[in-house]
């Protein structure tokens, strides 16, 4: 788990596509899998690592 400060790296947000907050990217193999746009229930969260 990783928490990004998209303010103070913005190269990175840039480079995944991050155009609002909060996004929760899932990466597998040190490449982005699946990606979650805006608050969600809890379960839609634990869903993405399903």
């Amino acid at each position: 788990m990783y928490k990004l400060d998209i303010d103070q790296s913005p190269d990175i947000a840039q480079r995944y596509g991050v155009m609002s907050v909060p996004t929760l990217i899932l990466f597998e193999g040190g490449a982005p899998k699946r990606q979650m746009v805006g608050a969600q229930p809890k379960q839609n969260v634990l869903a993405l690592f399903a």
